[in-house]
């Protein structure tokens, strides 16, 4: 009943008091504010290992595994920064409000030196655990991002360019642990598949927050929806074209598989770019993994190509 009557006479306009953190509060807050459902993304650095068939060995696994854990630190730095940087902002917005920063959960300070210690241990591991070009590689994704959440992501394009060349780094850091160079084709197809990902988001974005500037990215007010899905469509086209020559340049190699699976997994590939396309269009392309992860026909279709280009590997 006195928690009812204080807040009978609070002022108007006055903040309810913060409720007061529980045991493992701050540390659950903090996991969260890593954004535990994007991991997922960092598997892709097992791209460049797999597709050059070279993942199955103890040594190659302990390798991916390490730089894995290495990687996912140091987004989770980078995320932490960012959102103790745009806690105020976040606020206003209407799903970001819920993030831990943004709630109060975690305190600004708190975020701050979490993802600054993150952002020194996990390159100086790379060092100790890796190697010092693996940490090369690590300390230059931090300085990209980090450059991102202070000025980057307000220049028009050069933002899209950031948060693709960020999976484009996924998808070869592993190569780069291994000793893999990575295919030209390989890195076309990545990078573009990358921006039709990200551009698709930036659109969906676009069309949901319309007439709301001030409840979303201050870019997307400088963008049009016309331009973002020239840009989407610009990019999958790449992509699929990308990813043909590859597929075929590879074919030309001799085989002894039953069926030229490299080949035949352009079929998928092309349906999964169509059906992701759905989403881009409606303007519903949220965040990639979670339009992967919750599309049963998406998924299906990423099995069977991942099969067919597991089997084309394998020289089945």
């Amino acid at each position: 009943m006195a928690d009812v009557a204080l807040l009978e006479h609070r002022p108007a306009g006055e903040r309810p008091p913060s409720p007061p953190h529980r045991p493992g509060s701050l540390l659950g807050g903090l996991l969260k504010a890593t954004r535990p459902k994007q991991w997922v993304k960092n598997i892709l650095v097992l791209a460049a290992p797999a597709a050059a068939g070279r993942l199955f060995s103890r040594h190659a696994l302990t390798q991916v595994c390490l730089v894995f854990i290495l990687f996912t630190a140091c987004a989770a730095a980078v995320y932490l920064i960012n959102d103790a940087r745009d806690a105020e902002a976040d606020r206003a917005h209407p799903t970001k409000c819920r993030r831990p920063v943004a709630a109060g959960r975690v305190p600004v300070p708190v975020a701050y030196a979490t993802g600054g210690t993150l952002a020194v241990l996990a390159p100086a591991g790379a060092v100790w655990l890796a190697s010092p070009a693996v940490a090369a590689v690590l300390t230059a994704y931090l300085g990209m991002q980090l450059a991102y959440c202070l000025t980057l992501k307000h220049v028009l394009v050069v933002d899209l360019a950031v948060v693709t060349t960020g999976f484009l780094i996924r998808a070869v850091i592993g190569g780069v642990a291994l000793g893999i160079p990575p295919s030209r084709w390989f890195l076309i197809t990545t990078g573009f598949g990358a921006l039709f990902m990200v551009s698709a988001k930036r659109y969906s974005e676009a069309v949901q927050m319309a007439g709301r500037p001030g409840a979303t990215r201050a870019l997307l007010t400088e963008y049009t929806t016309g331009y973002l899905r020239f840009v989407w469509q610009l990019a999958a086209g790449v992509a699929v074209l990308a990813y043909c020559m590859w597929a075929l340049e590879e074919g030309g190699v001799p085989h002894t598989s039953v069926l030229p699976w490299r080949q035949l997994s352009m079929i998928a590939f092309v349906l999964a770019i169509l059906r992701y396309a759905v989403f881009a269009d409606r303007g519903i392309a949220g965040e990639p993994e979670e339009v992967v992860l919750h599309d049963r026909a998406l998924t299906l279709i990423g099995a069977a190509w991942l099969a067919m280009y597991g089997l084309a590997v394998a020289n089945w």
